[in-house]
């Protein structure tokens, strides 16, 4: 292939010491950190959460489905490569990848904690713990910055902080603490992000109260898109992209299939209901088109995806492998994709395969060519 595959969406497995050692000193004693137990195995325990989070399945890439369970793991049996930026080289290798935009795992569980200045403390731990591990390969290990969105100010802040430090774009915790997203109180954030650069991201999982469901638990499994797609529409119903015309956010691990279907539900409720838009709020264009102007998405191994290319922007889908969580289709990628992408065109499969994230996060292909 003459164009290197590019990952939009994989993760590191946090480090014993990420947040013990990178915390500042007043949250060092409540900090995150990994307990041995005879139930479970190794676990992350934190501070404030009932449960703790078992390692079974955040590194349990290319294990067969009978082999998978929460628990029973030894941190030191994990992929190594979640916490050395060495070993990572040769497991990227191993499934045809040039370069991963790495997102948290712990991380995306403290999205959920309810207390904001131990989120601020933890994230800024592990934004200082990642851009070491990146800076090692930094051609091919593209670290994404956390922020808790305490408030406006401190989430400019952490913006300022994560280009800094170097890293390629923002995950924001899906749960505000102050107003929501579509507030003009968010406008500095949004108005930050397109100034630095930085793209801005809402991962699945890190949104308190979407993940109801009923029947059984592998129900659950099918939930976990919605926070997103709820705030994919906040944004759009909100104003917040006719007012920023060039920021950038991305919808991550929830699929991409749904995008046709959905940019017609939100077509269909503005044509018909847009007397429900907030008191000053006006759209220039449909949903629909905000949508594929402005929200890129990642997927793994969604077919429909694939298949519906042609029926969204194109341009805005970009392939990942979920490295090194269950969910990943890490080490058969190469054969999957085969699959997958055989009815697109030439300069599709690129695209989403590798132009797309690309040009998002702007990556030079030929310095990652060389380094890979």
């Amino acid at each position: 292939m003459s164009y290197p595959i590019i990952s939009a969406d994989s993760h590191i497995t946090e480090a014993p010491n990420t947040y013990t050692d990178y915390i500042d000193k007043q949250w060092r004693e409540k900090a995150p950190r990994i307990v041995t137990t005879e139930s479970q195995g190794d676990v992350f325990v934190i501070d404030g959460m009932e449960r703790p989070i078992a390692l079974g399945l955040v590194a349990a890439a290319g294990k067969d489905p009978d082999e998978l369970a929460e628990g029973g793991v030894r941190f030191d049996d994990l992929h190594r490569g979640g916490w050395d930026p060495q070993a990572r080289l040769a497991e990227q290798d191993q499934d045809g990848v040039a370069a991963e935009v790495i997102y948290p795992t712990v991380g995306m569980m403290l999205c959920n904690h309810s207390d904001f200045a131990y989120k601020d403390a933890c994230f800024a731990a592990y934004n200082r713990w990642i851009a070491e591990y990146c800076a090692v390969h930094p051609a091919r290990l593209l670290g994404c910055g956390q922020s808790a969105a305490t408030n406006p100010r401190r989430t400019v802040e952490d913006l300022r902080e994560i280009r800094k430090l170097g890293l390629r774009g923002v995950m924001l915790s899906g749960n505000p603490g102050e107003k929501d997203f579509d507030d003009p109180v968010w406008n500095p954030v949004w108005e930050a992000a397109i100034e630095l650069g930085l793209p801005v991201s809402f991962h699945i999982l890190t949104i308190r109260g979407s993940n109801h469901y009923r029947g059984p638990r592998i129900n659950s499994f099918l939930s976990i898109i919605r926070g997103n797609q709820d705030i994919m529409g906040t944004l759009i119903f909100g104003g917040v992209f006719e007012r920023y015309p060039e920021l950038k956010v991305v919808c991550v691990e929830a699929d991409a299939g749904w995008v046709p279907h959905y940019m017609y539900r939100m077509d269909h409720a503005y044509k018909r209901h847009r007397k429900w838009l907030a008191p000053g709020v006006t759209l220039s264009k449909l949903p629909s088109e905000f949508f594929a102007d402005h929200i890129y998405t990642t997927f793994q191994d969604d077919w429909v995806a694939f298949r519906s290319a042609d029926q969204m922007n194109w341009r805005r889908l970009m392939w990942a492998n979920d490295f090194p969580h269950s969910d990943s289709t890490w080490p058969w990628s190469q054969e999957m994709l085969a699959e997958h992408t055989a009815q697109l065109t030439d300069e599709q499969k690129r695209a989403i395969l590798c132009d797309n994230v690309a040009g998002l996060y702007g990556i030079d292909l030929g310095t990652l060519q060389a380094a890979a």
